[in-house]
C-alpha cells in the first residue's frame, strides 16, 4: 500500500489544491512515484476544475499514470457548488467508487495524496463528514490553515477535532502576500503556543519529510 496523505483545511478556498500540487512536485523531484485522488468535487459542469489540474500534473510527474482518467482522479462529482450533502440532495453517498479508484492508483505509486473538499466538518451525507475519510482511508493528514484574521480560532478548532479522533496529522499555514496583518495580529500567538509552527511555502521540505514519518 502506498503512503497515504490526506490534505484537509480549516475551510474552503484555503489552498488545498495549491498544497497538493506542490507536494506532488516536491516528492516527484525526490524520485518518488506519486499519485493523487480527490474523492469528490462539487461545482462540476463540463469537467472537475481541480481534478483536471491534478490529472494533467500527475500524468506529467508519473508516466505510470498515462492511462488514468478523470473518473479515477475524481470518482464522485456533483454539479451544484455546495457541500456534497446538499449537492446530492441529502441522499446517501456510496464511497465504493473511491475505494476502487484508490486501489487502482496505489498500484502505480508509492505516495498517494488524497485531497479533501472544504473543511473537516463538511457533510458528505447524514452519516459521514470529510473528517471521517481520514480514518476510512488510514491516511496521515495535513491540515492547511489560512493566515487572515480569524486563523487562530479556525486553526485551534480544527486541531482539536483531529486530536479528538486520535488521527496522525501535521498542520501548516498557507499565507498569501495579501495577508499583511498576520505578523501583528496572529503570528505572536502561534509563536508562543505552537513554536514549531510552519508556513507552507517556507517550510515545504520540513513538512514533506514529516508527512512520511
Amino acid at each position: 500500500m502506498a503512503k497515504r496523505i490526506f490534505i484537509t483545511a480549516t475551510n474552503t478556498d484555503i489552498g488545498k489544491t495549491y498544497v497538493t500540487t506542490h507536494l506532488l512536485e516536491y516528492y516527484a523531484q525526490l524520485g518518488h512515484k506519486v499519485g493523487v485522488i480527490k474523492p469528490m468535487e462539487t461545482g462540476v459542469e463540463d469537467a472537475p476544475i481541480d481534478g483536471s489540474k491534478l490529472l494533467t500534473l500527475i500524468k506529467k510527474l508519473n508516466p505510470a499514470m498515462a492511462e488514468v482518467t478523470i473518473q479515477d482522479i475524481v470518482p464522485i462529482q456533483f454539479t451544484l457548488p455546495a457541500a456534497p450533502y446538499c449537492a446530492n440532495g441529502a441522499k446517501s453517498i456510496d464511497l465504493t467508487p473511491v475505494d476502487i479508484a484508490i486501489e487502482k492508483l496505489e498500484k502505480l505509486c508509492d505516495i498517494l495524496i488524497i485531497e479533501g473538499a472544504g473543511g473537516l466538518y463538511v457533510p458528505i451525507d447524514k452519516e459521514t463528514m470529510i473528517i471521517d475519510l481520514i480514518g476510512r482511508f488510514k491516511a496521515k493528514a495535513l491540515l492547511v490553515s489560512h493566515c487572515r484574521l480569524g486563523c487562530i480560532n479556525d486553526t485551534i478548532l480544527s486541531i482539536k477535532a483531529l486530536e479528538q479522533r486520535g488521527y496522525d496529522f501535521e498542520w501548516t499555514l498557507n499565507c498569501h502576500q495579501s495577508d499583511s496583518s498576520f505578523e501583528e495580529v496572529s503570528k505572536p500567538y502561534f509563536q508562543d503556543t505552537y513554536p514549531k509552527y510552519t508556513i507552507f511555502d517556507r517550510d515545504i521540505e520540513k513538512i514533506a519529510a514529516s508527512l512520511l514519518l
